[in-house]
């Protein structure tokens, strides 16, 4: 078990029901579905040679790792609305959306910063471990900062902040 908070996995309360309901379909429906396809394997005959046996033993194994990983994220989960609720309301926190514009090409785009088990990059969702966060945190709609990050060091104007 962790014993500190930087083992805790930070998400929202809704992330953390959405893990409640698959761990709940994975541990009635899906086991239930795993167990018959063993069953059905084993009337097969011969177990060293049978495919479809070897086939569902792997699915289970899957089943039973996706079902330990769910358990270790519900019962570590810290549940954030907000990074820093005494922060100002117009500053860059967990849970701000946030507009950017790249100093370089004049690209501009809207970022999400969410807890690390919401992180969706492709949806706008940064997470708040991510370089992006680090370089924005705190900052105010207007100011000019340099994320440092893997690919290199950018500069971006926050245009906007929302914070609910």
């Amino acid at each position: 078990m962790p014993d500190s908070i930087s083992n805790r996995f930070k998400m929202s309360q809704e992330r953390l029901e959405a893990l409640k309901e698959e761990l709940n379909y994975l541990e009635t429906v899906r086991e239930k579905e795993v167990a018959e396809l063993i069953k059905e394997a084993r009337s097969f005959g011969d177990l060293s040679e049978n495919s479809e046996y070897d086939e569902a033993k792997t699915e289970q194994g899957k089943l039973y790792s996706k079902i330990a990983e769910l358990k270790v994220l519900i019962e570590n989960a810290e549940i954030v609305d907000k990074d820093d609720e005494n922060a100002p309301k117009d500053t860059v926190t967990l849970g701000s959306v946030v507009r950017v514009r790249d100093l370089e090409d004049g690209f501009e785009d809207s970022y999400e910063i969410v807890g690390s088990q919401e992180a969706n990059p492709r949806a706008g969702k940064v997470s708040d471990d991510s370089p992006l966060f680090h370089g924005l945190k705190g900052h105010r709609a207007g100011d000019v900062v340099e994320v440092a990050a893997p690919a290199g060091v950018f500069k971006y104007e926050i245009v906007s902040v929302e914070n609910d």
